[in-house]
């Protein structure tokens, strides 16, 4: 199957090794993966501070980019959560919206759903435990999907956290403008991961990870973050 690849603005800039292993796991997979070098933001952190005038400039950019008949695919939930949800409102009347948000997907999502896939070769031996992320879980409305991939991972064990959907307290620019209640929220995040004996928080979003490895490199904890497709490689 042929597939776009949309790598958000995040990775591509703090985790491109998460971006390259998101290609070659597709392509394990028998995709053949494309990816528009022009592409940029989807619009959500505009969207969110309020510039839906620069968000609409960004949304109409991404409809350019992407503009084929392939499945659209991404390692995040909240991005193609916030297109799937927020380019009709930015976007009204747009007539091709339905056809193109209906091609984005998350990437657990497309593997599981789409290509159908039931078996994985790869292996990670150690116990980790997943961090819900607030955008994946309510915008695009994904959970069992990445535990369900991470199931077929030899030698993994996954340890359920308490209030796994509770948020890590990045949010965007919240984790800047209410500062010490965001570290208030990470501290009872990681302080939830430690106690499961994990070795690694695992989550589809960099941002919420990069949240979460700040604070545990800052109290030097004796616990890793990896992304989900840094884990199913």
């Amino acid at each position: 199957m042929e597939v776009d690849l949309f790598i958000p603005c995040f990775i591509d800039q703090l985790y491109p090794q998460t971006a390259e292993n998101a290609r070659v796991l597709l392509e394990n997979l028998g995709c053949e993966v494309f990816y528009n070098p022009e592409q940029t933001c989807c619009g959500q952190p505009m969207f969110n501070s309020g510039d839906w005038d620069g968000s609409r400039e960004l949304a109409e950019k991404f409809l350019h980019d992407f503009s084929g008949k392939r499945p659209i695919v991404s390692p995040s939930g909240s991005c193609t959560g916030f297109i799937r949800n927020y380019y009709k409102k930015l976007l009204p009347g747009n007539q091709t919206l339905d056809d193109f948000t209906t091609r984005v997907y998350e990437i657990s999502d497309f593997i599981l759903n789409v290509l159908k896939v039931e078996t994985l070769e790869t292996r990670f031996p150690h116990k980790i435990t997943f961090h819900d992320s607030c955008h994946a879980l309510r915008e695009y409305r994904i959970k069992e999907e990445p535990r369900q991939l991470l199931r077929m991972v030899e030698g993994l064990e996954i340890v359920e956290m308490q209030d796994s959907e509770a948020c890590c307290g990045f949010g965007g620019t919240f984790s800047t403008k209410f500062k010490d209640i965001s570290q208030a929220m990470v501290e009872q995040k990681v302080q939830d991961a430690l106690s499961t004996g994990a070795e690694y928080i695992v989550a589809t979003e960099s941002s919420c990870l990069m949240n979460i490895q700040g604070y545990i490199k800052k109290n030097q904890l004796p616990l890793k973050v990896a992304h989900l497709v840094d884990v199913l490689i």
